[in-house]
Parts: structure tokens; sequence; C-alpha cells
């Protein structure tokens, strides 16, 4: 009995303690009590933006909440957005040099980040690949070679004509830049459908599928960004970003049975030729056609970072 009685009074002064103990933590006042978050801020939407030469409004409500969301969600996906920026100073040069002689406008480079985010091995769930997400049937149908060990959609500049084709000929189409945009991701026929459907003559006043009805916006709020990154809380320093790589080219006429052995024989790794011709995607070449494929070969000086010079596409996106 009375080990029962000692059992209970321990019992009652441990959970008295306890309570006192919560009392006192909960009793503080609310100001210490509370985290502090960090900043956020909401971006400001412009009244209007000029895209690809063509002046589009923000005054209409629903213009401006879509474009809203898109800005919004590019300034606080920060990860992505980074990326982006490297690699864009990588890949911009050679692929505004194309957009210029394809008489495509410039701000159609942001249709390749909205699309990939620059990643040049990007492949979709709906089979699309490559920088700008191009189809087989799609890639093939201007002009790129698509098989088990080529496939041309992997190489920014082959795909980038290759979209140019394309856009040129949506703008014969629609002669409307925004609208265009709105084609490559839903495609020439189903828009022009919607088009007639519901009497508009243009992307902007059409009712469709989220992905699409959110596309042109992603684009334009890209090219916000990217080109006022400081506005938005993005600052680098030239070191930071991706520099293009130097390369010696090759005519490759025959078949090769190994291009890791081809690699090695250049003076380079495998991992490297891949890296610097995405559009191989086997170890070996059949070739029977005796097609020439020019295959790159990457200059060491541009290797190593202590060996080259850091360059940048876009000087409003470094602070040095």
């Amino acid at each position: 009995m009375n080990k029962t009685i000692l059992m209970a009074a321990l019992l009652i002064l441990t959970s008295a303690t306890m309570n006192a103990q919560l009392k006192r933590e909960y009793s503080k006042p609310s100001n210490t009590a509370s985290p502090v978050f960090s900043t956020t801020a909401s971006p400001d939407i412009p009244t209007s933006v000029t895209f690809a030469g063509e002046k589009v409004s923000f005054d209409r409500l629903d213009m401006a909440e879509r474009l809203d969301r898109e800005l919004t969600g590019i300034i606080y996906g920060q990860t992505t957005t980074e990326l982006c920026f490297k690699r864009a100073n990588r890949y911009f040069p050679s692929l505004a040099k194309i957009l210029k002689e394809q008489g495509v406008p410039l701000d159609f480079l942001y249709l390749a980040v909205t699309e990939s985010s620059m990643d040049y091995n990007a492949y979709s769930s709906a089979k699309a690949a490559g920088m700008w997400q191009l189809l087989a049937g799609t890639a093939r149908d201007y002009g790129l070679e698509v098989s088990d060990e080529v496939d041309e959609r992997y190489d920014p500049e082959k795909a980038t004509v290759a979209a140019c084709k394309y856009l040129k000929a949506a703008y014969k189409k629609y002669g409307h830049w925004p609208t265009v945009a709105a084609s490559y991701n839903a495609g020439m026929q189903r828009l022009s459908n919607e088009l007639s459907k519901q009497k508009v003559d243009n992307s902007f006043d059409l009712y469709l599928v989220q992905e699409t009805s959110r596309y042109v916006f992603r684009i334009i709020a890209y090219k916000l960004v990217m080109e006022a990154p400081k506005r938005y809380g993005y600052r680098f320093s030239r070191k930071h970003l991706y520099q293009p790589v130097s390369y010696t080219t090759v005519d490759v006429t025959g078949p090769v049975a190994s291009w890791i052995d081809w690699a090695l024989g250049k003076g380079i790794t495998y991992a490297q030729l891949r890296e610097a011709n995405p559009w191989i995607r086997s170890t070996k070449l059949t070739n029977s056609a005796g097609k020439t494929y020019k295959v790159r070969v990457p200059k060491q000086s541009d290797l190593y970072r202590s060996k080259r010079t850091f360059t940048v596409y876009n000087k409003d996106w470094v602070v040095d």
C-alpha cells in the first residue's frame, strides 16, 4: 500500500512540474516567439510589353493577371531561373546568330528558354526532345535526322534552324508573332480550329487549355526577367555564367565502330564528345548511307577555368 501511495505522489509531482514548464513556455511575449520570415515582393506588371516587334497591352485585367502568375513563378523559382541564365550565356550567342540569319525575331530565344530551360538534353513525356522540344515527326519534316544512333533534335544549332522554319511557316499563316508562339505549343491545326470556332483573330483572345493559355505569357515573363535581372533580384558575376566552348570540326563520312575509341583518339573523353555533340545517341555510328557528319572536338583551353577568359552575352546580366 505504501509503495502505491508513493508512486501516485511521484506521478502527481511530475505532472505538476511539466504543467509549470509548459505554462512558462506559452506565457512568453508573442514578439519573441514568432519567427522572422524573409521579405518577398510582388512584381509590378507593365502596362505593355513589346514582343517580337509587336506591342502587347496588359491593361486588360485577365492579361495582367496571367502575366503576373508567370512572372511571379519565374522570379521565385530561383533554381531553374538561375540555370536558365547560366546556360543561356553559353548558347544564346550561336542561337541568336541563327535567328538573325533566318529572319526570326530574337525574342524567340525566350521560347527556347520556356520550352527546355536551355537544357539541350531535355525530353518530355510527350516525347519531344532537345532545347526546342521538337517531336520526331516535326523534326523530320524540317530536315532533321532522328534515329537510334543520331537524333539531331539534341543539336542546339540544327534544332534552332528547324524551329525557325516552323516559326516562319506559322507567321505566313497568322501574321502575328505572339499567335505564332502559341501555335508552337498547340500546333497550327489546333490553334487555327480554335481561332475559327471562337471567332477571334489572335491567341490572346482564345479560351485554351491551361498549358497553351499560359505559354505566351511565360515567354514574355522570361523576356522581362532576362532583360533586366537586377530589377528582379538576380545578380551574377561573369565567372558564374556558363561559357561558350570553342571547337575544331572533324568530318566523319563513314561508320564509327566505337565513339569511345574515336574520342580517345582525339584527346578527349567519350563524355566530352557527347557533351559537345549531343546528337550522338549511341556508342557507334552505322552510317550505311555514307552521310557526312560534322563532329565537334572541344578545344582543351576552353575546358578549364584557369585557362580561359570569361565572356557575357548581355552586360546587364553581370555586376562586374
